[in-house]
């Protein structure tokens, strides 16, 4: 890989290791902490991913324009201006404007970064956005490890260690960002697409397969509030809770590497990638449903995981593939936005379907999520086959 690349690595598992702090508690803060509903919380969250979507279309634009290296300046620029005021500041309602801008900021990073990687290894195809992927998972997995400890010791201390990596964040970016040149050329290499691509067909087929991933993201961010909660009713202890994440993340670490060579082996499609992640989805919504200790939410985690490694990378890898020349940031944008979108949704609508019913009418709405996500998934491509386009192939 090249050292650009590498840097963009490192990067973004810094970012991930300060946010990472943070987001898998913030229901449980709000819920315990601060007094609030899980409908409450359910809003915050809203605002917050709501505010990301907003910085994931800003951000993917402004790539387009300015280059990756300003956007992802100015993205961690209103980030940690946020962090320092949420330090001092994160008692009820502050906590909810800071989070809000927050979010905003950490959107206008991700698609520049994503688009970045795509491009400055071309000849890589799905392996830089695989890297991007393994590197924030392993943010996710040192972050939530020591925030749980952390937690368990001072709540407070958790906006000051997410400051501080953002600081860290600030500098890798500022003398490691700027050399890094890319181009808009469409890549040809690792991936087989037909000739010419209409970008009309590109942006629909986009837009039906981010329906699905917006979906699973619906029924993915459920771990982080409505089931991070539910965990603390049924005595799992926060640190528990945290390993869980931790174990998600070691595990994609250790593990991607495995399925990259199964999927080449098998010479999968992202397309059938996509399908078997969202049935295994399935299979880990429907354990974590009739799990009532740690041990049963431990093997829904390592299940759910699994999926995400089919899933995650695939649909930013397939964005890269149909982006016309000089709207890769725009694509990402979507993607990014699309996502952050279920993580908008998410919380709220978990929270009000178990503040009404109950958590195992939650559980089964979730898994009906993922049944349409499958059908998305199956005619996303419908229009460009008939433009005799021939499906991207995984590497």
């Amino acid at each position: 890989m090249p050292r650009a690349l590498w840097l963009l690595i490192i990067g973004m598992a810094v970012n991930v290791i300060g946010s990472s702090f943070l987001w898998p508690l913030n229901t449980i803060y709000i819920h315990d902490y601060l007094g609030k509903s899980l409908s409450v919380a359910g809003i915050v969250l809203m605002l917050n991913a709501g505010a990301t979507v907003i910085g994931n279309l800003f951000g993917g634009n402004l790539y387009d324009k300015l280059g990756g290296y300003k956007s992802i300046l100015l993205g961690i620029g209103i980030s940690l201006l946020a962090l320092v005021g949420l330090t001092i500041w994160h008692s009820w309602p502050s906590y909810v404007v800071f989070l809000t801008i927050v979010g905003f900021g950490t959107g206008i990073i991700f698609p520049s970064m994503y688009a970045m990687a795509g491009s400055v290894w071309r000849e890589g195809g799905r392996k830089s956005f695989n890297a991007l992927y393994v590197a924030q998972n392993l943010g996710v997995a040192v972050g939530t490890a020591l925030g749980g400890i952390v937690a368990d010791y001072s709540f407070q201390l958790i906006f000051l260690a997410n400051t501080i990596m953002y600081v860290i964040f600030l500098f890798i970016a500022v003398f490691g960002y700027k050399g890094i040149v890319v181009d808009s050329a469409k890549r040809e290499t690792n991936t087989k697409t037909a000739p010419t691509i209409k970008s009309k067909a590109n942006l629909q087929a986009l837009l039906i397969i981010s329906t699905g991933y917006l979906l699973c993201w619906v029924a993915y961010v459920q771990w982080t509030t409505t089931i991070a909660s539910y965990t603390q009713e049924i005595n799992i202890t926060l640190t528990q809770y945290s390993l869980l994440w931790t174990i998600n993340g070691a595990l994609i670490v250790l593990g991607q590497p495995v399925l990259n060579g199964i999927l080449k082996h098998l010479s999968a499609s992202l397309k059938v990638q996509i399908l078997i992640g969202i049935a295994i989805f399935i299979i880990s919504f429907i354990v974590a449903g009739n799990a009532g200790a740690f041990t049963g939410f431990l093997a829904a985690m390592i299940i759910l995981t699994i999926g995400e490694m089919f899933v995650w990378p695939a649909v930013p890898t397939l964005a890269f593939a149909l982006a016309p020349k000089g709207r890769e940031g725009f694509y990402q944008g979507i993607v990014n936005s699309t996502a952050t979108g279920g993580r908008m949704i998410g919380p709220l609508l978990g929270g009000v379907i178990v503040d009404l019913y109950s958590m195992s009418a939650l559980f089964t709405i979730l898994i009906g999520l993922f049944i349409i996500a499958i059908v998305t998934t199956l005619i996303y491509d419908r229009h460009l086959k008939t433009q005799e386009q021939v499906t991207v192939k995984a590497l």
